[in-house]
């Protein structure tokens, strides 16, 4: 079974979710395979790191309501066992860190290189749109930093990473994390990971009927 997760490594229940689908899989019955979706939540550019809850304030109603929202996911979150610390998070274009994720997965490396992104952001607090910071991180996830450094430099998987957020469009994801399973059944938002051991016991069902 194949299960695409519709992501953007800034978005705090896709880090929830692949984490629930992670825990989901966990002595599931059968040969899967995970691939990671681009999807941007904000594709404008980000010209200078800003932290996060200064940069999200003035659309949401000041900062003080951000961060009453982010207390509310960061304690859902840590229920889950992560550590989201929006204090420490910066704004960023992941366009770059999308790129490093099709990047890794040439080499089947992108789920390391996922996880990696997403620490950085929420715990680290890492600008994840900086290709030297991106370089560094796919360093310790175990790609080499030096080729990954030059990739993000060039122009290659500029095509193939529009075409696949395009793709993405033209499927109509609209909101992430979206877990599509074997190419036909979608799942929306962070469920829990009982649901989606139902679900891909479901979905098992279906295919073997």
């Amino acid at each position: 079974m194949e299960i695409e997760i519709y992501a953007d490594v800034v978005c705090p229940w896709c880090y929830l979710g692949k984490h629930r689908l992670t825990e989901a899989l966990t002595g599931f019955d059968g040969e899967v395979a995970v691939r990671f979706r681009p999807f941007q939540l904000d594709p404008r550019p980000v010209p200078e790191p800003r932290p996060l809850i200064d940069s999200l304030a003035e659309r949401f109603g000041g900062a003080e309501r951000v961060r009453q929202m982010f207390a509310q996911t960061a304690a859902t979150a840590a229920r889950d066992g992560l550590d989201l610390r929006f204090d420490r998070a910066v704004a960023a274009n992941t366009f770059d860190a999308h790129r490093l994720v099709w990047h890794a997965a040439q080499r089947e490396m992108d789920e390391p290189v996922v996880e990696a992104l997403y620490r950085a952001h929420f715990t680290d607090g890492v600008n994840v749109g900086s290709r030297p910071e991106l370089a560094r991180i796919a360093g310790e996830a175990g790609l080499d930093d030096t080729e990954v450094a030059a990739f993000l430099d060039s122009d290659a998987g500029v095509s193939e990473l529009r075409a696949e957020l395009a793709a993405a469009r033209d499927l109509g994801v609209t909101s992430v994390p979206t877990f599509v399973l074997a190419g036909k059944y979608a799942v929306t938002g962070a469920q829990e990971a009982e649901t989606l051991r139902g679900v891909l016991a479901e979905v098992r069902r279906r295919e073997a009927a």
